[in-house]
């Protein structure tokens, strides 16, 4: 389609996701957005997961079509008449490839970083275990979960369903200006997970703000199968 600027396929997320004082988002929120809550709480959630067949522009580019990709992101609303977009704004991104962060920092104004990366994936007859790793000076930082090998759908009005499924993506480009883009899937299925593992340094990787995370327990985790995606060009808010 002419209108798509990336299609992939995202694979195997794993969505860990946390509370937060909303007042520590503000200052990150891009101009004509507001917070979106569940339930009258706000999250963030650091997500690791697979970008495969990547293609920008219907073009493939060697050594850039299969990655790892880790990020935190927040989520936010967009009134549109009378309709309300849901969508996520993210603090980092982080990818191994130079070349995506440039794309997407340049043209997006996304806030992608290029760090050393690597990731596993394993299956047994009932379970699957994977995990995505990043190193950050010097230390190796790791998302980590052993899930169920069945699936189930995402059921309406859940936690799982507010999480995942936000439409849109937005980025500040300027004090008046923010950036909006459509971000195409299907309804993902979801694994439960068993057990998880995080070792992330939240306070050196996104900021003192964001210190309280390397104490507190996530408030859910789970993974989404994942799906092919279509993100869309870009328009200005």
């Amino acid at each position: 389609m002419p209108n798509k600027f990336l299609t992939a396929e995202w694979n195997n997320l794993i969505m860990a996701n946390y509370v937060i004082d909303p007042k520590i988002l503000v200052p990150y929120l891009p101009p004509k957005t507001e917070l979106d809550f569940f339930n009258g709480v706000c999250y963030v959630s650091l997500i690791g997961f697979m970008f495969e067949k990547t293609k920008i522009l219907g073009l493939s580019f060697p050594f850039h079509i299969n990655f790892e990709e880790v990020n935190l992101r927040f989520y936010v609303r967009v009134k549109d008449g009378n309709i309300w977009k849901r969508g996520a704004v993210f603090i980092k991104e982080i990818v191994p490839k130079f070349a995506i962060t440039l794309i997407a920092n340049t043209l997006y104004r996304e806030k992608y970083v290029t760090l050393p990366m690597n990731h596993f994936h394993k299956e047994t007859e009932n379970e699957i275990n994977l995990g995505y790793h990043w190193k950050f000076k010097g230390i190796w930082n790791k998302l980590e979960a052993t899930t169920e090998k069945t699936t189930s759908s995402l059921i309406a009005g859940s936690k799982e369903q507010f999480i995942a499924e936000h439409y849109w993506g937005y980025a500040k480009y300027s004090e008046k200006t923010t950036f909006e883009y459509g971000v195409e899937h299907p309804s993902w299925l979801i694994h439960k997970v068993k057990n998880y593992n995080i070792e992330c340094d939240f306070e050196k990787l996104y900021g003192n703000q964001f210190a309280f995370l390397n104490k507190n327990q996530a408030d859910s985790v789970f993974m989404a199968k994942g799906s092919a995606v279509s993100i869309r060009h870009k328009n200005n808010l």
